[in-house]
């Protein structure tokens, strides 16, 4: 089967920019969303508005999924208007969303059962990597579909790993924002250690990133928080939800994960504080405040 139609259901903060490229591959876009006011620009710009999940996916080669959390996924694909309950036989399902793995697997079950195909393939770049088309793609599924799926996949991401069966792509992403989230954490304290003893934080960042303290998130994140810039690139709410889920899976699997715990305590923090929707580099103002110290 060609690919001549993808359906993206979720053009929000990830899946708009995505929708995007795949638009500019020449590729017919169908796109819902449950704001569709979400969807207008993509709409002027060429993309078809279809009213449900259902409607969407019986026109589809390629169903791609960009959504927030768990019951979404499974509102998406198992709900009354849902993807699977007009699936055609043939169709690749892809979530990219972040989420439990036992999420990916029943719905997977669903999907085969209506012919179709479905991958697990959660993200890694953020805003930047989708308006780019540089995202880190982990893939779960057989291979045979990621191979059919590639097309698709070329457009939104650079670096595309199959990481093993159904839910391995979300095992694998729960890996990556465990690491994240212990990088944001340590940037923070770096941060805010060097401002109270002295240092110039700008000079401090410099000084690192290149040894073997350097990190995507010294580049990245250090300078925006040394900035007051906390526009998100990866929201506080969705770093917690990440993390959530990996702890959950972690208590599952009897694997202790002290750090992880620590790190969704402090985002928990930056909530409470009205920070939920600013960027993950908005952490700093969380040590600052256990600092004493003025977050203004």
């Amino acid at each position: 089967m060609g690919v001549a139609t993808v359906g993206v259901i979720g053009v929000g903060y990830m899946g708009e920019p995505m929708a995007r490229n795949l638009m500019r591959r020449g590729l017919r876009v169908l796109v819902h969303s449950r704001t569709a006011a979400k969807a207008e620009r993509l709409i002027a710009e060429g993309a078809q508005w279809r009213a449900s999940p259902a409607a969407l996916a019986s026109e589809a080669d390629v169903v791609v999924s960009v959504v927030c959390d768990s019951p979404d996924v499974e509102a998406v694909y198992l709900g009354p208007a849902g993807v699977c309950s007009t699936l055609r036989p043939g169709t690749i399902c892809i979530d990219m969303s972040t989420v439990s793995p036992q999420t990916a697997r029943t719905v997977a079950e669903a999907v085969a059962a209506r012919g179709g195909a479905f991958l697990d393939a959660p993200v890694s770049g953020g805003k930047p990597g989708a308006e780019a088309g540089t995202l880190t793609i982990m893939v779960g599924g057989a291979e045979a579909d990621l191979t059919r799926a590639r097309p698709v996949l070329e457009a939104l991401g650079k670096n595309i790993v199959h990481c093993g069966p159904t839910g391995s792509g979300q095992l694998t992403k729960l890996c990556n924002q465990i690491l994240c989230g212990l990088n944001l954490l340590a940037v923070s304290e770096a941060v805010v250690f060097a401002r109270e003893v002295g240092l110039d934080p700008a000079v401090m960042l410099q000084a690192v990133s290149t040894g073997a303290a350097g990190s995507w998130a010294v580049d990245n994140l250090g300078p925006r928080m040394l900035k007051r810039d906390f526009a998100p690139m990866f929201m506080i709410d969705l770093q917690h939800k990440d993390l959530r889920i990996a702890l959950t899976a972690a208590e599952q699997h009897k694997v202790p994960l002290p750090g992880t715990a620590l790190v969704a305590q402090l985002l928990v923090a930056g909530k409470a504080a009205g920070e939920g929707r600013e960027g993950t580099q908005a952490m700093v103002k969380t040590i600052e405040r256990l600092a004493g110290m003025p977050t203004g």
